[in-house]
């Protein structure tokens, strides 16, 4: 059974950072994502297990780093310099198989951590 323990999140003021952890049972290809109140859910980024390819959106690429622990299956998300639209709870999420195309997409992940909150005041 696959289990995610997602923490890290909270309140900041803009421009802080905060990081934001993942464990995993197993090694998994490891997706955050975001939903912000009344929006859609919003790929953010990904980390191929096997690879170690590094996958960002466009609104993040810059800001924000993931990076793996391998030994430990938990991936990290470094937000810096966050932003209020920055706000939103982000899950965490993991799958066995990602192209470069489907590592954006949510249906692409079986498994979803129970999401954490990020809040940042201006």
């Amino acid at each position: 059974q696959v289990r995610l323990v997602e923490s890290g999140g909270g309140l900041v003021q803009a421009g802080g950072s905060l990081r934001l952890s993942c464990a995993a049972s197993d090694k998994y290809h490891v997706g955050w994502f975001r939903r912000a109140s009344g929006q859609q859910t919003e790929f953010v980024a990904a980390s191929s297990w096997r690879s170690g390819t590094e996958f960002y959106s466009d609104s993040v690429k810059g800001r924000f780093t993931i990076s793996r622990d391998s030994a430990e299956n938990t991936v990290f998300l470094q937000m810096n310099n966050l932003k209020p639209e920055h706000t939103a709870v982000y899950y965490c999420a993991v799958t066995t198989s990602i192209t470069n195309v489907t590592v954006r997409i949510s249906k692409t992940y079986s498994f979803w951590g129970q999401g954490t909150q990020v809040t940042v005041s201006s």
